[in-house]
């Protein structure tokens, strides 16, 4: 052995965010002069620095270089005891390397967020927002959920589960129900204040505030359909019981045989088995086209067709601008190269659409929703998150990490909110619109927009991962990415709906 070594002191206590300092003495035993090279090792090695990084001494003499533990403010600075160690390697005595061991402890901290996803939920008998709670403290969180007094007596709450237990750096979803506890028949929708907060022991509680929509039960336009079908029956009960039939008596034939030089001749009688007019030919399979006594049938009626998808009978509008330039820099290897108008569905689009279509359904097989989901040709919700996540074509995943600006994130963001929202109100189109119009100036100029990520961001993604019962890590990883280029949305088999006012959006320049 050439070499001594002690810590002073052997064990420290350092807060998250901040330093502290060790001394570690040497002192060359051996009979040359030696230079040490000092390496820390243990879990927390990534937090220390040592200075110098290396010391010369001669025989005999006693050198001093400071360990500076700085462990960051995050959750992977875990709270409690840490040991760990200091390597010393000599330089001309390699074999004669020796490991000076001592102990740290970092402190607790506890850092929680919440966010309401989505923060305005809507519904005529209830509503079901979810509550996600993150944990970024560096201990194990306990709380309870509840709900809050801003709504005063308008509604309860059903929170499931109203306990929860998180460890640090991971978060947990929690469902509540909101019960209105009056019923809007009819009238004017009604907004409804909300509040949800998670209560730690010893810390004031963390309150999330929302809004429930609370709308009608009968709608307006049920209400003018009942109206009017009420006004056509009572009119009917009217004519029925004030209309008189016409009565014959023995008398009229020889009142009538009496005037007949003084009257003008009627018209004479036609016969009973021919119509007075030409009857209406059915249009019904199977119909003999004069059948049916003259009556005309009644016409089929047309089921109504939602917003979504968007079609060729919709005008021109922003997201089929998008798919068009998406589409000329190719996707799934269709290439819209005909003429074409901006915005429009028109026949050189739909024909382009239906390639990419069929190009998920040939690459991915049964497991491709796109045209099933929106119709051949069509742009519904599953088209537009595929043709959105087809801009990660060569990705296994998209690293994103809180606080760090990437140009990915209004593509991340576009494509998760037509993956996960089945229902488009006013916020929903503005980020859309604005995530849209950065996508096509990305496509056609190569102008790259970066934002940060916010911690909603990574509770989306989540949310989308549990539509496939993947494991909710908020990490856009491989998985998920797939389940985005296979047009993988909430309520897969319901074309979605639009209660945004400015619906469709028109092209940009």
């Amino acid at each position: 052995m050439t070499t001594w070594t002690s810590l002073e002191p052997a064990s420290t206590t350092v807060d998250p965010g901040s330093s502290t300092t060790v001394r570690l003495r040497l002192r060359n035993t051996g009979d040359v002069v030696d230079e040490y090279r000092f390496e820390a090792v243990g879990d927390v090695a990534p937090y220390v620095s040592v200075e110098p990084p290396s010391l010369r001494l001669f025989p005999g003499t006693t050198g001093v270089v400071e360990l500076t533990f700085a462990p960051p403010r995050t959750p992977d600075a875990t709270a409690g005891p840490h040991p760990y160690g200091v390597r010393v390697l000599p330089t001309e005595h390699p074999e004669a390397t020796t490991v000076a061991e001592g102990n740290v402890t970092f402190t607790t901290f506890m850092e929680v967020r919440a966010e309401l996803v989505p923060q305005t939920v809507k519904g005529r008998l209830r509503g079901r927002p979810k509550l996600a709670v993150d944990n970024l403290g560096n201990t194990a969180l306990t709380a309870s959920i509840g709900g809050g007094e801003k709504s005063g007596d308008d509604l309860s709450y059903e929170i499931v589960p109203s306990n929860v237990q998180i460890q640090p750096g991971r978060a947990a979803f929690v469902d509540a129900t909101l019960k209105p506890r009056q019923i809007t028949w009819v009238g004017q929708k009604q907004e409804r204040p909300y509040e949800l907060s998670v209560r730690r022991s010893g810390f004031e509680p963390l309150a999330v505030n929302g809004t429930y929509v609370q709308r009608s039960l009968l709608p307006l336009w049920m209400m003018t359909t009942l109206s009017l079908l009420l006004a056509l029956t009572i009119t009917g009960l009217v004519l029925w019981f004030t209309y008189k039939a016409p009565v014959r008596t023995l008398a009229q034939p020889k009142i009538e045989q009496a005037a007949a030089t003084a009257l003008p001749e009627e018209p004479p009688e036609q016969p009973a088995n021919k119509p007075t007019q030409e009857p209406v030919a059915s249009e019904q399979p199977g119909g003999s086209g004069g059948g049916g006594g003259g009556e005309k049938p009644a016409e089929k009626e047309e089921p109504e067709r939602g917003p979504l998808p968007i079609t060729s009978q919709d005008k021109a509008n922003l997201f089929v601008q998008f798919a068009q330039v998406r589409l000329a820099v190719g996707a799934g290897g269709c290439k819209l190269t005909a003429p074409h108008t901006m915005g429009k569905l028109d026949a050189a689009t739909e024909k382009a659409l239906k390639c990419f279509q069929a190009s998920n359904d040939s690459k991915y097989g049964a497991f491709s929703e796109l045209a099933e989901t929106d119709g051949p040709g069509n742009l519904g919700r599953s088209t537009m998150t595929a043709l959105l996540a087809s801009h990660f074509v060569d990705a296994k995943s998209v690293p994103l990490k809180a606080g760090e600006a990437s140009p990915e994130v209004p593509w991340v963001r576009n494509v998760l909110l037509w993956g996960t929202q089945a229902e488009f109100d006013d916020g929903d189109l503005a980020i859309t619109v604005a995530c849209t119009k950065a996508n096509i100036d990305y496509l056609r100029k190569h102008v790259q927009v970066e934002q940060k990520p916010s911690p909603g961001l990574f509770a989306r993604i989540k949310e989308y991962q549990g539509l496939f019962a993947a494991e909710q890590t908020g990490v856009l990883d491989e998985t998920t990415l797939n389940k985005a280029k296979l047009g993988w949305i909430n309520e897969q088999d319901k074309p979605g709906y639009v209660v945004a006012k400015d619906w469709l959006p028109a092209p940009v320049k």
